[in-house]
C-alpha cells in the first residue's frame, strides 16, 4: 500500500483520503487554513449560521455511496432532508413559479397555472431532452476518467449520442429552438451559471442539470450543508486519516517525472509515493509545480486555453424579525432582473460588477441554524466578476458601497431587510481567492464556456506519475456531486496504477 499525501482538505481531498484509506493507504491531508471543507463550510457569527459556500445538495446517493463503502451508513451520522418546494423563481414582471421537490408532474401543472399550457409542455420536453443527454453523458463523460476524445468515437450509436448530446449547440441556442416561454429561459440560462458560466457559449448539455435536480431532488443537511464536511473529516480520522492545519504547501517536489512529495511552508519536506491535490489545478500547476516539470506542460497549456468561472459576491443577513415585518421566503430564491443578458455582458466582456444582478437568495428552514426566536439567516450570492487587478475589476475596493447596492435592491424587491438587518458581513471575490485559494476567487476553476471545455479541465490522472487532481476544477466539474465523483475515480485510478 502506498504513502499518500493529499494537498487540501476540501470536500474532494476528504473524500478521495476516505476512500484511499479504506483501502488500506496511509493518508496525511495537509491544509493552508485552519478547518476543513475548503468552500464547503457552515459559519457562525453570532446568533447566526450560514452555508457559505454550496447551500444545496443534490444527488446525495454520491455521498451515500462513499460513506457505505468507507464502513458507516450517512443516515447515522447526518440529517438530510427533502427541500420543498425545491425552487422559487420571481421575475421583473411580478410572476412567481414554485418548482415542487421530487415531482416533474407536479411542476409541469405549475407552470401551466402560471405560464399557460404552452409552457408547460415546453418544460416537459427540457426535462425529457435533459434526461436523454444525462443518459448518454453519465457514465462516459461524467462517472469515468476523461483523457481524451478519441475513445468516444469509437463507441456504438456515437452519432445518435452526439445528436441528443449536441456539444456545439449553447444552452442558450437550445432554448430558442424549442421556442420555450421567456421566463422559462432565464431558468435554463441559470443552470450555466452554476458551473460558472456563460448560457450564450455553454454547452446545451448542462441541461442534464435540470433533469438531475427535478428527479432527484433539493436537500438540506440539518445544521447547515457544511456538516457534510464536519462528516468527512470524522470519517477520514475513524479510518486512520491524519490532517496537518494552518500548514501551507510551498511545492509538489517531482523527480525524473514522478512525484516523490512535497515541500511545506515551513521547509519540512514530507515524502510521498502519491499526492492527490485538492487545490485549483491552475494554483496547483502554476504555483505548486515547477516550471521545469515537462510533463505539467500539457496541463498549463489547457488551463491557459480554458475561460475561468465567474466569481461571487455574498452577502451574510442576520435578521431578527421582532424589528420589524417578517417576509415569508422559501429555502432557495431566485430573484431576476428585467435585463438578464446585460449580466452576462458585463461579467464576462466587461468585466465590471452587475448593475442589477439576479439574486439568490438561500433562507433555511432550520432553526439549529439560528440561536434564538424571531431569528433567520440569509445567504445572499449575486454573480460576479473574477477578482484580476490590473485586465479586470479589483475587488480590494468598492465593496461595501456593492453590498449597500445589493441591500437597497432587496428593500425595493420588498424583502423588508434593512429593519430587521441584526448582523451584516459580505465577501468579495478577493476575499474567496485568499481564504479558499481560489485564483481570481473563481467558484468552479474554468468554466464550460465551449463545446470542449470538458478536455480543457485537469486529468484526474496527471502525465506527471504519481499525481491526481481531485475537486471542483478537475474532471467532471464543480459542484458537491461531481467533486464526489471525482474523489471517487481518483481512488479508482491509485487502486489501477
Amino acid at each position: 500500500m502506498s504513502k499518500v499525501v493529499v494537498v487540501g482538505a476540501g470536500i474532494g481531498g476528504m473524500s478521495a483520503a476516505a476512500r484511499l484509506a479504506k483501502n488500506g493507504h496511509k493518508v496525511t491531508v495537509y491544509e493552508y487554513s485552519d478547518r476543513s471543507g475548503g468552500k464547503c463550510r457552515t459559519e457562525w457569527f453570532g446568533n447566526y449560521a450560514f452555508d457559505t459556500g454550496p447551500s444545496l445538495l443534490t444527488l446525495p446517493a454520491v455521498y451515500r455511496d462513499l460513506f457505505l463503502k468507507t464502513g458507516k451508513r450517512i443516515e447515522h451520522i447526518l440529517n438530510i432532508e427533502p427541500v420543498d418546494p425545491a425552487f422559487n423563481y420571481n421575475f421583473s414582471d411580478g410572476k412567481s413559479i414554485t418548482f415542487p421537490n421530487l415531482s416533474n408532474p407536479a411542476t409541469y401543472l405549475e407552470i401551466k397555472k402560471i405560464l399557460g399550457d404552452d409552457a408547460g409542455s415546453g418544460w416537459q420536453q427540457i426535462i425529457e431532452r435533459a434526461e436523454r443527454m444525462w443518459d448518454v453523458s453519465r457514465e462516459q463523460f461524467v462517472e469515468s476518467e476523461l483523457n481524451s476524445f478519441w475513445p468516444l468515437l469509437k463507441k456504438r450509436n456515437i452519432v445518435t449520442q452526439l445528436r441528443e448530446i449536441a456539444p456545439f449547440t449553447s444552452l442558450r441556442t437550445l432554448s430558442n429552438q424549442l421556442n420555450l416561454d421567456p421566463h422559462l429561459r432565464m431558468i435554463v440560462d441559470r443552470y450555466a451559471t452554476y458551473t460558472g458560466s456563460d448560457p450564450r457559449s455553454a454547452p446545451a448539455v448542462l441541461l442534464t442539470i435540470a433533469f438531475v435536480e427535478s428527479t432527484f431532488g433539493a436537500w438540506h443537511i440539518k445544521g447547515g450543508i457544511g456538516q457534510l464536511s464536519v462528516a468527512l473529516q470524522n470519517r477520514c480520522e475513524e479510518l486512520g486519516v491524519k490532517f496537518e492545519f494552518n500548514t501551507r504547501v510551498r511545492e509538489i517536489s517531482v523527480k525524473s517525472n514522478k512525484v516523490d512529495g512535497i515541500l511545506l511552508e515551513d521547509n519540512r519536506f514530507i515524502s510521498s509515493d502519491l499526492v492527490v491535490a485538492n487545490a485549483d489545478a491552475e494554483y496547483v500547476y502554476n504555483k505548486l509545480i515547477s516550471k521545469n516539470v515537462r510533463s505539467a506542460n500539457n496541463e498549463r497549456r489547457k488551463l491557459k486555453k480554458a475561460t475561468k468561472s465567474l466569481s461571487g459576491f455574498s452577502l451574510l443577513l442576520g435578521l431578527d424579525n421582532s424589528k420589524g415585518e417578517s417576509v415569508r421566503l422559501n429555502h432557495h430564491n431566485v430573484f431576476f432582473p428585467e435585463n438578464y443578458d446585460n449580466e452576462f455582458e458585463e461579467i464576462f466582456n466587461k468585466k465590471i460588477p452587475v448593475s442589477d444582478p439576479t439574486i439568490y437568495i438561500c433562507a433555511p428552514k432550520d432553526k439549529s441554524m439560528v440561536i434564538g426566536e424571531n431569528k433567520e439567516s440569509w445567504f445572499v450570492l449575486v454573480n460576479a466578476p473574477r477578482h484580476e487587478p490590473g485586465i479586470g475589476w479589483d475587488w480590494t475596493q468598492g465593496g461595501e458601497d456593492y453590498a449597500k447596492k445589493i441591500m437597497t435592491k432587496l428593500d425595493n424587491l420588498g424583502l423588508n431587510v434593512s429593519s430587521r438587518l441584526d448582523f451584516l458581513k459580505f465577501r468579495t471575490p478577493a476575499d474567496l481567492e485568499s481564504y479558499a485559494m481560489a485564483p481570481g476567487g473563481s467558484i468552479y476553476g474554468t468554466s464550460s464556456n465551449s463545446a470542449k471545455s470538458a478536455f480543457l479541465r485537469a486529468r484526474n490522472r496527471s502525465k506527471t506519475k504519481g499525481l491526481f487532481c481531485v475537486g471542483g476544477s478537475a474532471h467532471p466539474g464543480g459542484g458537491l456531486p461531481l467533486v464526489g465523483i471525482s474523489a471517487e475515480i481518483v481512488a479508482n485510478a491509485i487502486g489501477k496504477a
